[in-house]
């Protein structure tokens, strides 16, 4: 007798600065052989394009819809492509709203936690080409930026789709990842995937 199949899925990930959520995103595409859509790196690439780091491009959104409207509207047509074929873990903030058939998750650190994990990332020299960061010297710098990068989101966000991505009330699981190192978190979130739905 064949081997019953697990029902495709379309998983979307929402969270804050530094909460782990690419790491999460990628490990469980891993395990569930997923496709993974990332829009924050869809995002940094269109920044580059455009002379800009991320924090700039996110000041022209303010002005320039497309930058974002666009980017969610080919993002969420592709998740709901490749889902005939295959489980779909799309990570991007607004994608819960986008998708809203999808497993919703969201992924949370607190602030100061957060901004520690970014800015240790940030003195490897990979990880600081690949996040186009605004350019900080310090710690301090980071989380006034950070800050600034939240702001804005929550904004842009309103202003566009009149959605609040950080009201919790939008999400089917809750992962604090503050006191969790990686492996911890992967291992939490795959354990509440399976528990909400039937895939294996």
């Amino acid at each position: 007798m064949p081997k019953a199949q697990s029902p495709k899925l379309i998983i979307t990930i929402s969270g804050t600065p530094g909460s782990g959520k690419s790491t999460i995103a990628q490990k469980i595409a891993d395990k569930l052989d997923a496709e993974r859509i990332y829009v924050g790196g869809i995002r940094r690439e269109l920044a580059k394009d455009k002379g800009m780091t991320l924090a700039e491009l996110n000041i022209y959104a303010a002005t320039h819809p497309e930058t974002d409207v666009d980017v969610d509207n080919m993002v969420s047509q592709k998740a709901k492509e490749l889902v005939k074929k295959s489980t779909v873990i799309v990570e991007g903030r607004t994608m819960f709203h986008f998708l809203p058939d999808s497993i919703k998750l969201y992924i949370k650190s607190n602030f100061d936690t957060g901004a520690e994990r970014i800015w240790k990332s940030l003195q490897t020299d990979k990880d600081k080409k690949d996040r186009n960061e605004a350019k900080v010297s310090n710690l301090d710098e980071l989380k006034v930026k950070l800050h600034e990068r939240v702001g804005s989101d929550i904004m842009r966000y309103k202003k566009y789709y009149n959605i609040n991505h950080t009201d919790l009330t939008n999400y089917d699981i809750i992962i604090d990842t503050t006191k969790l190192n990686p492996q911890e978190a992967v291992q939490k979130t795959l354990k509440e995937i399976k528990d909400l739905t039937n895939i294996s």
